[in-house]
């Protein structure tokens, strides 16, 4: 099935690449430069909240402007009907902040690629064995990287995406303790730039996490 093929070549894409752009409560117009920063940096991988305003026309927007440089998922997807409406809009990946085996199964019986979040060892191997083949570990910023590093010593075969409080200054020890990749949001986004649609500012943002992210720690 040729979704399902996409769907294995954006895990791929995660492991290898090992960061993902979420982007959250932002207007349509800002995100056409937060969308073109960000490729022009380097991201492989961006989402947009599906609780941000006019979330299905960025998605739409985005795979039309970034069409063979980056892959566009939908973010806080909380149930099918939200999966299937972001699908319909054009997401190729879908992310969540909890597991739900009924998106889980949706995802996987459709061939798109989801990584569903958990915080709990029985929440990501609940995850895990209904089909995410990468579990989002969700909220960092208030679980910690020695959090990270414990869960990682039993599940060490479930790749994880650490969401949540990585900066410039700490995205390296998220590597170090186990992180197969990162979800950045506001980091990659300064207020700024985005006021002023400064794309050229945002793509040197995400260029510095890049580089980081290609360094195997």
């Amino acid at each position: 099935m040729k979704q399902g093929e996409v769907g294995m070549n954006l895990t791929e894409v995660l492991l290898e690449s090992r960061l993902v752009a979420i982007v959250r409560g932002i207007s349509r117009e800002a995100a056409q430069a937060a969308g073109q920063g960000m490729t022009d940096g380097g991201i492989r991988l961006m989402e947009v909240t599906l609780n941000t305003p006019e979330a299905h026309d960025i998605i739409a927007d985005w795979r039309a402007r970034h069409e063979g440089k980056a892959y566009i998922g939908a973010g806080t997807v909380l149930n099918v009907q939200m999966a299937k409406e972001a699908v319909a809009a054009g997401a190729q990946f879908l992310v969540s902040p909890n597991v739900d085996l009924s998106v889980i199964e949706y995802a996987v019986e459709h061939g798109v690629e989801i990584w569903p979040g958990a915080m709990t060892p029985t929440e990501i191997v609940a995850a895990y064995e209904a089909g995410a083949r990468v579990v989002k570990l969700f909220p960092m910023a208030s679980l910690g990287i020695p959090y990270l590093r414990e869960i990682k010593a039993p599940l060490n075969h479930i790749p994880l995406l650490a969401t949540g409080g990585a900066t410039l200054d700490n995205i390296t020890d998220y590597y170090a303790a186990g992180a197969a990749a990162v979800g950045l949001g506001s980091a990659l986004l300064p207020p700024e730039a985005l006021a002023a649609g400064n794309d050229e500012h945002i793509a040197a943002c995400t260029r510095a996490f890049v580089e980081i992210a290609k360094i195997k720690h």
